[in-house]
């Protein structure tokens, strides 16, 4: 099976819904059965971010996944902020997933920005994650320089758009250069080539601590040992989240986009993290 035949498989077995909130559209697909959990994808990012997590989470949660606004199939939001993204999520999936039930929220980089806002918003989050979450407002440590690849987009250059591609997945969102394969290629350049919102202002801003300060369900924030966004140790001391409900992770050898590179690693974690308490442990 090709990878564009496998990610077709994918997105086969989910229903999808076109939901409407003030004249404009979110899509969303579901898996599985069982308590809702929402995933939410990063800047230059659509509902593919999660292609090697939603089966093994849809195993035990009825797992919802948008395109954001402005991103993938989704129309644009009507401003280009935090609260109007993070409206247009609440406002689609209360069509959904009706607000007094109880959810799961997951969110990854500008997507964990989105999370945090949305959970500050809407009732019931009861668990919240945060993989590479942005708006930290913290120490970066960046690898290098991206490279621009509209212009290969727009020449229709395929072999130029691919380099460009596997370069700035290096630099960015990937550590190990065997991880970089066609998976990884043709969802990253899908989603650079569908995404008509410019994040970066809001995921370099300071919003992420004030977010998570009033927060009262369980946290779990999980970074890539060698995530280029931040450095875990120092942005989680500046992270305003009552320590008594955060637990705290890194996964070793993995990059920014920590549940691609170390999938098994990360739905594992989720799995475990997600599952009711035991007796035990209450």
């Amino acid at each position: 099976m090709t990878t564009h035949e496998w990610l077709e498989a994918l997105a086969t077995v989910a229903s999808v819904h076109r939901v409407q909130a003030a004249q404009r559209t979110v899509v969303w697909r579901r898996w599985g059965r069982g308590s809702p959990l929402v995933l939410l994808h990063g800047g230059h990012g659509n509902w593919m971010h999660w292609a090697r997590n939603v089966i093994a989470l849809s195993a035990h949660h009825e797992v919802w996944v948008p395109d954001l606004p402005g991103y993938g199939a989704s129309d644009l939001p009507p401003e280009a902020s935090l609260e109007a993204m993070a409206q247009a999520i609440r406002s689609t999936l209360a069509t959904l997933v009706p607000e007094p039930e109880p959810m799961a929220l997951l969110g990854f980089s500008f997507g964990g920005l989105v999370a945090a806002q949305l959970a500050s918003m809407r009732p019931a989050v009861t668990q919240l994650a945060l993989l590479g979450p942005a708006g930290h407002g913290g120490t970066r440590r960046p690898k290098g320089e991206l490279r621009p690849w509209r212009p290969a987009l727009k020449a229709q250059d395929q072999a130029a758009l691919r380099e460009v591609m596997r370069h700035n997945l290096l630099i960015h969102m990937i550590h190990a250069p065997d991880a970089v394969d066609e998976l990884a290629l043709t969802i990253h350049t899908r989603a650079c080539a569908e995404t008509r919102f410019r994040s970066k202002p809001l995921s370099r801003a300071t919003g992420l601590p004030n977010l998570l300060a009033p927060y009262t369900g369980r946290l779990l924030v999980a970074w890539g040992e060698h995530d280029v966004t931040a450095d875990p140790p120092s942005v989680m001391s500046q992270l305003n989240a009552p320590q008594a409900i955060c637990t705290q992770h890194t996964v070793a050898g993995a990059g920014h986009w920590v549940q691609f590179e170390a999938a098994d690693s990360i739905n594992r974690l989720l799995n475990d993290w997600l599952a009711p308490p035991t007796k035990k442990e209450t």
